[in-house]
């Protein structure tokens, strides 16, 4: 039998950088499960596409129960502006979707690993004073998210943890879930849209600007937190599936890039568009949301432990991944 991976919510901006990073590996087939199947410009990368929901759970034990499946990276989520409109939607589908997979890889009784993308949306931060003197926040500071997604991926890490360290404790029984997260800070794409993240400011404003449209930034000019560009976020997520496991001394780890205000991004954007129009009309739910989150994080223990170190700082994400992409892209 065939070793598996199985992707979900593949189709968004991280599984298009993922999955064929993924596939070149070369160790492992690909089964990704999306509520539309599989975006056609993933389906040379994939060897099985389910259409399905990771809230079926009869779907997740067949394929389980089919497939070899040594791998999971769940991607699937409803992000934080999105989860702000529909925060019962966004619950069931961040929460009970990721317990669902926890508890069928489990019912398995197969050692897997189960990478789990977090957020810098579970810091909350009470005001910008105490943001500005906390500068890179460590892990374990601040875990006092203010949105339905924050509490959701904060509440998935501490289930991970127990699935993978404490489930059945009375039983004293082997546990076979090795569940490993990092927490992404914002993540800039040239290839996809975005899609629904708070973050989303600076990945809008450099689209806008390649397609000559104006662009009016919903955070303040002086607005500043953690980003990475998203070939950074593919091998993030590889390094942390690739590191052994004796090596790791926690379940959850910050990643970050670079961390420039917004109106860093407008002037980054302006040397090759100089006639952009960026203006800024702060809207006040979002803004309180990117408030609370960090100025920027403390990595050093995904440094020390698997040796993570971003490809991009903020001046090479734009002159060797974001403006040549994007120009190439809006020609």
């Amino acid at each position: 039998m065939s070793d598996f991976l199985l992707v979900t919510g593949g189709n968004g901006e991280v599984g298009h950088e993922l999955i064929p990073q993924l596939k070149k590996l070369g160790k492992f087939k690909l089964i990704t499960l999306n509520l539309d199947g599989p975006d056609p410009a993933l389906v040379p990368y994939t060897d099985l596409a389910i259409k399905g929901n990771v809230l079926d759970k009869k779907l997740l034990k067949n394929l389980f129960s089919k497939y070899k499946i040594l791998g999971i990276f769940h991607l699937a989520a409803i992000l934080s502006t999105s989860g702000e409109k529909d925060p019962e939607k966004a619950h069931q589908v961040n929460v009970d979707g990721t317990a669902n997979l926890l508890e069928v890889a489990t019912m398995v009784k197969r050692p897997l690993k189960f990478i789990f993308p977090s957020t810098i949306a579970v810091y909350g931060i009470p005001d910008l004073q105490t943001k500005r003197r906390a500068k890179k926040v460590r892990e374990e500071k601040f875990n006092t998210p203010i949105t339905m997604y924050g509490l959701n991926k904060l509440y998935c890490e501490m289930l991970g943890r127990y699935y993978s360290s404490y489930f059945r404790l009375l039983e004293d029984g082997p546990r076979f879930i090795d569940f490993r997260s990092v927490r992404f800070p914002g993540l800039i794409s040239a290839t996809t849209l975005p899609s629904g993240g708070t973050s989303d400011f600076a990945s809008e404003m450099i689209h806008a600007a390649a397609q000559g449209k104006p662009y009016e930034s919903f955070v303040r000019a002086d607005t500043r937190i953690p980003f990475m560009a998203m070939p950074d976020a593919g091998i993030a997520l590889i390094k942390l599936f690739l590191a052994p496991k004796e090596k790791l001394r926690r379940h959850v780890y910050n990643v970050r890039g670079f961390s420039p205000k917004a109106s860093d991004v407008e002037m980054e954007i302006k040397i090759v568009y100089p006639k952009a129009k960026i203006t800024y009309k702060p809207t006040t739910a979002r803004q309180k949301i990117v408030d609370s989150w960090p100025e920027d994080l403390n990595d050093s223990a995904a440094r020390r432990d698997w040796g993570w170190k971003a490809k991009f700082d903020f001046k090479k994400a734009f002159s060797e991944y974001l403006l040549p992409t994007i120009l190439k892209r809006y020609k």
